[in-house]
């Protein structure tokens, strides 16, 4: 007896990101707020960061608050009828509860039910991954139109006295509508980890820890130099290797939007690869702060706010940090 014939799905062979949609925290935490439990200066926190403000929501806002805000206004920016929406993801290390998911909440409050929905934790580099699945996804015909969503309240997890990360951080969401397109839209993403280095950045405790009460509430903590070497040396070479992938040259881009960790490491890549001065660079560190996640998509939707000309060209976006994980891929802007 022969085995009966499957149907197997495909998909459009393009994907393009339709729309952005974005959220910041409401309160604007200057320098001067965060320096005494630090024993530190305004001064400091600039020359190393570059950071004056980071954007953090009140008590009582969630992540999936802001990420709701800003799937939102990608959906509405994008005309796709919020129906016709069949996946949504979401980056985030910051959702305060292990399930249900943020990303099926959020996809009931915009009216994507019964979308597939997931949340995914990739840390800095979470929108480059969901990116990856998205226009994978949708290329494989298991999905038409996809939001997502890098969403954080790094607030939450946040010790203030903590010298090594807590004046970096910050909270909001970045989202994007990535749908089916004539032309390439998502070149292929370089993306990996290095679980070998997981100590250097992450939390300091475990939940089963805090739970028997032989640790406080888990926060997040690096070793700043350490992190720093390896993104900018390693990741370099990532996005060499996301540029060549998308078969195109340096000077083919009209917009650089890393991970905005630290804008000394921002500074440094650019410089490394050598990108043409007419290639925008996006700073959003400077008044959001580092929001993991969202910061890709955050940065992004300001720079085309800023910089409208920009629609349409090519933008490399790498995301780096805890685990160790990274990934990169050239886009069109929307």
């Amino acid at each position: 007896m022969s085995t009966p014939r499957l149907n197997q799905s495909t998909g459009p062979q393009y994907t393009r990101i339709l729309s952005l949609g974005a959220a910041r925290g409401s309160n604007a935490v200057p320098n001067d707020d965060l320096v005494g439990p630090i024993n530190s200066s305004d001064e400091w926190i600039r020359q190393r960061t570059g950071i004056i403000t980071r954007a953090r929501a009140p008590h009582d806002v969630l992540a999936m608050d802001l990420a709701t805000d800003a799937a939102r206004e990608a959906v509405e920016k994008s005309g796709i009828a919020p129906s016709d929406i069949d996946l949504v993801l979401i980056a985030t290390i910051s959702n305060v509860r292990q399930t249900p998911s943020m990303s099926a909440v959020v996809a009931d409050r915009i009216g994507a039910n019964p979308a597939a929905a997931y949340d995914l934790n990739a840390a800095c580099a979470g929108y480059a991954y969901a990116v990856a699945q998205a226009d994978a996804l949708i290329r494989a015909g298991a999905a038409h139109y996809a939001v997502v969503v890098g969403a954080e309240k790094l607030s939450d997890v946040v010790d203030p006295a903590d010298r090594s990360i807590s004046f970096l951080l910050g909270d909001g969401a970045g989202a994007a509508v990535i749908g089916p397109s004539d032309e390439p839209g998502i070149a292929p993403t370089v993306w990996g980890s290095d679980g070998s280095k997981a100590d250097t950045v992450g939390m300091d405790h475990t939940l089963v820890e805090f739970r028997d009460g032989e640790a406080g509430w888990p926060t997040l903590r690096q070793d700043g130099p350490s992190v720093f070497r390896w993104a900018v040396w390693e990741m370099v070479k990532v996005a060499r290797r996301a540029i060549e992938a998308a078969g195109i040259e340096p000077g083919d881009l009209s917009a650089f939007i890393p991970h905005q960790a630290n804008m000394r490491i921002v500074d440094e890549l650019a410089k490394q690869l050598k990108l043409p001065e007419t290639v925008v660079i996006a700073r959003d560190i400077e008044t959001t702060g580092n929001t993991s996640a969202a910061s890709i998509p955050l940065a992004a939707h300001r720079l085309l706010s800023e910089h409208p000309e920009l629609s349409g060209t090519l933008a490399l976006q790498i995301g780096f940090g805890a685990g160790l994980v990274f990934g990169a891929q050239v886009v069109v802007l929307p």
